[in-house]
């Protein structure tokens, strides 16, 4: 693939979409939402032969779920398009204006930013996500998927570009590098694209973000890697704490939003793990693997666990921790647990360990769960809820092109404001400078 006449076709594009009303765009991310069903069958066949593959490589299951397909997930990948086409287009909107003594008139509005590439790891979802949101602001995009989800993406992207063929819209605001099997060249091509990519946006594991952050010589927006942490203090609800606690590591773990670590204060430890050593224990994950979510735990919190189930045998899923698991993003059935002596204490472990993704506290104090918001360096600081929520979708934002844990220019879910940059627009009738 010439990544050069790529790149130039897409900058072309990106200059056409600029001249795009938002009528013409939203009737265009319709047509490719009505591709992708009138294809659905191709799809889908093309990502269970992705899955085969992974499955037979010994890919976890907890990672293939991320690169799984089904017609209910294709249904809400076409109904996030939908909804995208029903969002205010941000691209014209006059984030501020003021007149000057001199007569000046200044306007800040929002623009695309250009071409944007994402590179990202298994997850086809992605690849439509990033399309539509690059639309809708006006961008054209360059994909780089992982060589596990090939097949899945090269049906996805032919049935969008069918879309906006069928539709008026313009084709050629979507590319996708297919990676060569074990190579990584056009990832270094991209990464050192000074003046034909705007920027890039890593979305995958830690190692991915790291290489990319570190090797790129064109502006990078961090989409970080999530070592989530849930704090339990004194207040908490046990009931409330238990299903937040599961449903956090469970119900979706290779994910970057998914709990890796829990804290829990010592004064409620006593009563509160030996309750979730029960329920995890009872989980049986997708992977078949009998025994649970295995929790890997801190010394102390194995003699309080040893003490308040006594005589019961701890169960085979409850392991001793090791100083690696704190800060490691685990992505499978298995949760870090630290028994902690205050708020204090969990909010230097988190600042310390944390990606500065998604956080949360169970409490019914209300100045602590104030405290923790305001001292937890994170994208999302979560009170009484999952972290599982940290999403576009779930934000109400239709989609998200990823999370952000940087600081500058965005943070956290990023739909599709995120995608533009500002310029000002400066009208005068003769001023000069003096």
């Amino acid at each position: 693939m010439d990544l050069e006449s790529v790149c130039t076709s897409l900058r072309n594009a990106s200059m056409k979409l600029s001249a795009v009303d938002a009528e013409r765009k939203n009737a265009a991310l319709l047509g490719t939402a009505s591709a992708l069903d009138s294809r659905r069958m191709e799809i889908l066949e093309a990502n269970h032969r992705d899955v085969a593959r992974a499955r037979a490589a010994g890919m976890k299951e907890s990672l293939v779920a991320r690169l799984e397909l089904t017609d209910a997930s294709l249904d809400g990948i076409i109904g996030s398009v939908k909804s995208l086409a029903a969002q205010k287009d941000p691209v014209g909107e006059v984030v501020s204006g003021w007149s000057l003594p001199n007569g000046l008139e200044i306007r800040s509005v929002r623009v695309p930013i250009g071409v944007v590439a994402v590179i990202y790891e298994s997850r086809p979802n992605v690849t439509v996500d990033v399309f539509a949101l690059a639309y809708k602001s006006s961008n054209a995009v360059l994909l780089r998927g992982s060589s596990s989800a090939l097949e899945s993406n090269r049906a996805i992207v032919a049935a969008i570009k069918q879309g906006l063929e069928e539709s008026g819209g313009e084709p050629d605001a979507i590319a996708l590098s297919e990676p060569a099997s074990g190579s990584h060249e056009d990832v270094d091509w991209i990464l050192n694209a000074t003046g034909k990519i705007d920027v890039v946006l890593p979305r995958g594991g830690a190692d991915l973000i790291r290489r990319v952050v570190e090797t790129a010589r064109i502006p990078v927006i961090e989409t970080g890697a999530g070592v989530c942490h849930t704090y339990i203090d004194t207040s908490a609800d046990l009931k409330k704490a238990l299903r937040i606690i599961e449903n956090a590591k469970t119900q979706k773990p290779g994910v970057c939003n998914a709990l890796e670590c829990l804290l829990v204060n010592a004064d409620v430890a006593a009563e509160i793990l030996p309750a979730l050593v029960r329920v995890f224990a009872g989980c049986e994950p997708k992977t078949g693997r009998r025994g649970g979510v295995e929790m890997r735990c801190c010394p102390v919190t194995l003699s309080i666990l040893k003490n308040a189930m006594a005589p019961e045998k701890l169960p085979g899923n409850v392991v001793p921790a090791s100083d690696s698991d704190w800060g490691f993003e685990f992505l499978d059935y298995i949760l870090a647990v630290k028994t902690v002596n205050s708020l204090d204490e969990a909010v230097s472990h988190i600042n310390k360990y944390g990606s500065k993704h998604s956080e949360a506290i169970v409490t019914e104090n209300r100045a602590a769960a104030r405290r923790f918001q305001k001292e937890i360096d994170a994208s999302c600081v979560y009170v009484n809820a999952s972290t599982r929520f940290t999403d576009g979708g779930q934000f109400g934002m239709g989609a998200e092109i990823g999370i952000s844990t940087q600081k500058l220019h965005v943070r956290g879910p990023m739909g599709v404001e995120a995608l533009t940059t500002t310029k000002y627009l400066i009208d005068g009738d003769g001023q000069i400078r003096i």
